[in-house]
């Protein structure tokens, strides 16, 4: 009804037409009427009754309210007496908590599928790894359970030399500790570093000899040309792509990987950065029926996808995936200290000077032919920048394009904007995506390693970014951390570390305005304002079940909320009483 209401007012001949009361008194009758949806309606095929619904229209308290919904689309809502003469399914969830479901502002759905095939070599709460000898009994219990046999890849995720008692990398020494006979690859959990040991530098021809690639770099020993082992960037690409060959059950994974999503109420999933293997991947495993939750693809822009456009349909939906836009990487990661800064790292990594800033995976000269070339072309560009000189060469990109159209822009993690970069991407609308969670993960190794105290305290500005009246969304970048939109809350409106510190007070935000950036500001990113990210007659029954209502206890309890149940276009995919369809 209110697109209806959009529509009548932006007809230029009615507007001529009619006078200003005449239009003051139209709307309101027509304001009367969308709003009144507690018309009686006869059937649907399932009812939702709660307590506290919570629309997420601009309201800031849950109401009690049903919602009836045919197909996968919304089409009543109202109250429980008039909900109770409807045919069709009731499921009456009492105090628990109706609200929209959970939209992932950036993760990689397919990362994350394969990532449950792997060895879990995080650090606790995600593993139990805590130092470099745990790691390495990991993977041999992992080459045991899985019975690999000699020469298959051993593939571990989520390594985290942060956090790791030696607060160092393992080398391709510690590797050879753990096997000869397999190559070995781990990756870092940033996803912008690994560490593989000498068969696997072996099979993928890397030695003294072998040159760093553009956007990259081999670590080597000191005072010798040596590879360690250790892999930055472009320069883990080689040894990445040989041991994802090792890859099995595929579909399988994926099916996994909505589970994942299902059980933390997300009912639109990202998978960015995605290369044409995983999209067909995700075809195929969507015409086997394995995804049961809206999927959006970002491939990666910069690696020749602009010869292939004319085959890309951008922004509508096959099933249950779509091509959003493409996605551009400028720089690294700030846990991993390869993100692009325009001021030092606090303690530089390994090898490197007082000077050290990052670097960029390109130069600012492909980042304009890029964002030019995608925005003329009106597809949205999507931008992986983390330090904030990789932010500047976005925000000129997109100054020096001159776009016109609303490309809604959008900048990925944007971890260390500045007040002033803010303004200018206000100015452009880019729209900042952050990495809120950060602040629980790594947020007192940015204090004490990589930030320094001032920096630190202004990662992921959702404050600031509130005050200027801006657009955002935060995100958990699955599966570096899990896909866990509870924590994500908690994170945001917190900002606490992991040894209980608040990382800038200044920066916090209310819980409702949390929600609005997993919820109808995601919406809004993607293009889907108009089917998601509010609970409204004509809208898709993407729902999420809470355990209670998040806007009526203290953010800092948001940790004990559990989801109840997750609604895909009307199709319960996930139910803690096991009441699946």
């Amino acid at each position: 009804m209110m697109n209806a209401i959009k529509t009548l007012f932006s007809n230029t001949i009615i507007r001529k037409m009619l006078t200003q009361l005449h239009m003051r008194y139209l709307f309101c009758l027509l304001l009367i009427i969308s709003c009144s949806s507690d018309q009686k309606i006869d059937e649907a095929d399932l009812i939702l009754s709660s307590n506290k619904v919570i629309l997420m229209t601009g309201n800031e308290q849950a109401q009690p309210l049903s919602i009836a919904v045919k197909n996968k689309e919304i089409i009543w809502i109202g109250s429980h007496k008039n909900a109770k003469h409807i045919q069709g399914k009731h499921i009456d969830f009492g105090n628990q908590a109706v609200l929209p479901g959970f939209i992932d502002a950036h993760g990689h759905a397919s990362y994350l599928a394969f990532a449950t095939q792997v060895a879990n070599i995080a650090s606790p709460p995600v593993g139990t790894i805590n130092n470099i000898k745990e790691l390495k009994t990991e993977l041999k219990k992992f080459i045991i359970d899985s019975n690999l046999k000699p020469g298959e890849w051993v593939m571990g995720l989520g390594y985290d030399d942060s956090l790791l008692a030696e607060q160092r990398h393992p080398t391709k020494d510690d590797l050879d500790e753990v096997s000869t006979e397999h190559p070995i690859y781990l990756i870092h959990v940033s996803a912008h570093l690994g560490a593989a040991n000498s068969l696997g530098l072996s099979l993928a021809n890397i030695n003294a000899e072998t040159q760093d690639p553009p956007g990259g770099r081999i670590r080597r020993y000191e005072n010798s040309s040596e590879p360690n082992g250790v892999f930055e960037e472009t320069a883990a690409y080689p040894l990445q792509q040989l041991a994802m060959s090792a890859y099995k059950d595929p579909i399988g994974s994926v099916k996994k990987a909505m589970n994942i999503y299902a059980r933390n109420g997300i009912t639109t999933a990202q998978d960015g950065a995605s290369s044409p293997e995983t999209i067909g991947l995700m075809q195929a495993a969507d015409a086997q029926g394995m995804i049961n939750l809206d999927i959006i693809s970002y491939p990666i822009g910069q690696n020749g996808l602009d010869k292939n456009l004319n085959s890309i349909d951008f922004g509508n939906y096959e099933g249950r995936l779509k091509i959003g836009g493409i996605k551009l990487i400028l720089d690294g990661s700030p846990q991993g200290k390869t993100a692009y800064l325009t001021e030092p790292y606090y303690k530089p990594p390994h090898n490197e000077s007082d000077s050290y800033k990052g670097y960029p995976l390109i130069p600012q000269s492909e980042v304009s032919k890029w964002v030019k070339k995608y925005a003329d072309l009106n597809i949205p560009i999507m931008a992986h920048a983390n330090g904030d000189a990789a932010a500047d060469m976005l925000i000129k990109a997109v100054k020096d394009a001159d776009i016109t159209s609303d490309h809604r822009t959008i900048m990925i993690h944007a971890q260390t904007v500045r007040e002033d970069q803010l303004d200018q991407m206000n100015e452009l609308k880019i729209i900042p995506s952050y990495f809120s969670t950060h602040t629980f993960y790594w947020g007192d190794w940015h204090r004490d390693s990589v930030f320094g105290q001032d920096r630190a305290m202004r990662i992921s500005p959702t404050k600031s970014t509130l005050n200027r009246k801006m657009p955002f969304t935060v995100h958990n970048d699955a599966p570096v951390v899990p896909p866990d939109m509870i924590r994500l809350l908690w994170s945001t409106t917190n900002r606490k570390t992991r040894s209980g510190k608040v990382l800038g007070e200044e920066q916090k935000i209310s819980t409702y305005e949390a929600l609005k950036a997993i919820t109808i500001n995601a919406a809004y990113q993607h293009f889907e304002e108009d089917t998601k990210g509010t609970i409204e007659v004509g809208k898709l029954a993407d729902l999420v079940v809470l355990s209670t209502d998040p806007l009526s206890m203290p953010s800092e309890s948001l940790l004990d909320l559990q989801i109840v149940s997750t609604f895909s276009h009307r199709r319960e995919i996930f139910s803690s009483l096991n009441r699946l369809e």
